[in-house]
C-alpha cells in the first residue's frame, strides 16, 4: 500500500467519523464525573497540546497550538459541563465556574514525597499518610456496597486534614522578621510551601472523593487515554500537518 493510500483512507474515516465525534462529546458533556488532561505534542517543529477529556466509556481528544483557557473553550467541552471536573490544579482548569472541581491526588503523593524527601516535611508525611487512610477507608465502603461514609467519618478526617495544615503553617506564621527591606515583587516561595497553601485552599476540592463516590482518588484515567498518543510521538517524533493531527 503506497503512502497516499494510508493517506486518503484516514482522511475518509476521519470524515465519516464527525458525527460521531459530536455524539462523544455529548455524551461526556452530560456525565457526571469527567476526567481532564493535557501533553505537548509536536507538528512540524512547532509546539502544539492534545487536550483530553475521559469517562468509563468515552474518550475526546483535541489538539490545539495553545494550552490555555481559549484551547479548552475552543475544544467545547469542559465550558457546558456541569458535574464534577478531576485534574490536576492547573488554574486554567479551574477558571470555569460551571462545574465543581476534583484535585488529582496522585499528583498530591508524588508532590508530598518530594517534599518528605528532600525538605524533611513532618506535615508531608502525616498528610500522606490521611490520604491514603482515606483512600482505603472509602475503598472499603464500596466494597461492602455503601454509597458514602458516615457524617462522623467525614467530620473526623476533615479535622484531621485541617489540623494537620494548621501545624503545617504554624512555622510559617512564626517567623521573625527580617532587618533588611523588603524586596519589590512577590516572595519566592519554596515547592513545600506552594503545595501546603495549595491544600490548605483546596480542602473540598481534595477530599471531593471523600463526599461523592463518583469522584476516583486521582486522575489516571486521563493519564491512560492520552498514553497512546505518547507512544505514537516516541515512535514517529513528530507529527507533519496540522491536517494529520486530527487525522490520527
Amino acid at each position: 500500500m503506497s503512502q497516499g493510500t494510508l493517506l486518503n483512507a484516514n482522511q475518509e474515516c476521519f470524515e465519516q467519523l464527525a458525527g460521531r465525534e459530536t455524539r462523544i462529546k455529548q455524551e461526556i458533556q452530560q456525565a457526571a464525573v469527567v476526567n481532564f488532561d493535557e501533553t505537548g505534542l509536536s507538528e512540524n517543529g512547532k509546539r502544539i497540546w492534545l487536550h483530553s477529556a475521559s469517562t468509563e466509556t468515552h474518550t475526546h481528544y483535541f489538539a490545539h497550538p495553545k494550552r490555555g483557557k481559549e484551547s479548552i473553550q475552543a475544544a467545547g467541552i469542559l465550558p457546558y459541563f456541569q458535574g464534577s471536573a478531576v485534574h490536576d490544579h492547573w488554574e486554567s482548569y479551574q477558571s470555569f465556574e460551571n462545574c465543581e472541581h476534583s484535585f488529582c491526588n496522585g499528583h498530591h503523593l508524588r508532590e508530598l514525597v518530594r517534599a518528605i524527601e528532600q525538605d524533611d516535611a513532618q506535615w508531608a508525611r502525616e498528610m500522606k499518610r490521611l490520604l491514603l487512610d482515606v483512600k482505603t477507608t472509602v475503598d472499603t465502603a464500596k466494597d461492602e456496597g455503601k454509597l458514602e461514609l458516615s457524617t462522623s467519618q467525614i467530620d473526623d478526617f476533615n479535622h484531621q486534614y485541617r489540623d494537620i495544615i494548621d501545624r503545617g503553617l504554624q512555622p510559617y506564621l512564626t517567623q521573625p522578621m527580617a532587618n533588611t527591606p523588603p524586596k519589590r515583587g512577590r516572595k519566592k516561595q519554596s515547592k513545600s510551601k506552594n503545595l501546603l497553601d495549595r491544600l490548605d485552599k483546596y480542602q473540598t476540592e481534595t477530599l471531593r472523593f471523600m463526599t461523592d463516590f463518583r469522584v476516583p482518588f486521582d486522575n489516571n484515567q486521563a493519564e491512560r487515554d492520552i498514553r497512546l498518543t505518547k507512544v505514537k510521538q516516541k515512535i514517529s517524533g513528530s507529527f507533519r500537518s496540522a491536517n494529520g493531527t486530527p487525522h490520527f
